[in-house]
């Protein structure tokens, strides 16, 4: 039984000392440090720039649109020099020198207004679809630096915790080598480290995608935001 306890003892430590470890991000949260991973975003994120390029893109098809209201004419002029002779003798309107055309098309009149309209309308829904790139564009980057602290909170956990379980196998195999603790005792504290430094890895690996995903949204690295 006191072997037992001995083994025990050092496992409620180590439970313990990571239970009393930082269990809280709320106070790591650095408002002003988010505003400006917000402004980055906005202002490097790639999905942002296509939007706005669309919303610049459908702006001049108004202007276009506008212009095209002169297709509705079609002017034309052709020139006999005076000195040629009438092609068609009985055709009285056949002429020598300038003559001039202008023709309206009625369908295309008709069609402008709904075709500026219709641009007009195309712009605003790219100015939409930016608005709303921009809102979710700010949502994402606050999720991913969230992420990010949370991140760093349990990588700071997995590493004291696997300091930890290594003092305890130390100690263990101590009381080993003395005959103060069984082999199957020592066995399980030496899979503790195990455990533990497995944990450790793979927190060390959310850290770094956790990092990525936030520079990726905000265009830069996080060592050269002031």
């Amino acid at each position: 039984m006191k072997r037992i306890s001995a083994l025990s003892f050092f496992i409620i430590v180590l439970f313990t000392l990571q239970t009393s470890a930082q269990t809280s991000i709320m106070g790591d949260i650095n408002y002003p440090t988010l505003e400006k991973y917000i402004a980055l975003a906005k202002q490097n994120y790639t999905k942002i720039k296509i939007t706005g390029a669309q919303a610049a893109s459908t702006k001049t098809g108004i202007a276009i649109a506008q212009v095209s209201y002169l297709d509705i004419f079609q002017a034309s002029y052709y020139y006999r020099p005076n000195d040629q002779p009438v092609v068609n003798g009985t055709n009285p309107y056949t002429v020598n020198g300038w003559q001039f055309s202008l023709n309206f098309n009625l369908g295309l009149f008709l069609q402008k207004p709904f075709m500026v309209k219709k641009a007009k309308a195309d712009y605003r829904v790219a100015q939409l679809q930016n608005e709303d790139m921009m809102l979710t564009t700010e949502s994402e980057v606050k999720r991913r630096y969230f992420a990010y602290l949370q991140a760093i909170s349990q990588l700071k956990i997995k590493t004291q915790g696997a300091q930890d379980s290594k003092s305890i196998s130390e100690t263990s195999r101590h009381k080993f080598e003395r005959g103060e603790l069984s082999l199957d005792l020592y066995n399980a504290s030496r899979m503790m480290v195990s455990s533990a430094a497995a944990d450790q890895i793979q927190s060390e690996v959310n850290y770094l995608n956790a990092k990525d995903a936030l520079e990726e949204i905000i265009g830069q690295k996080l060592s050269d935001v002031k």
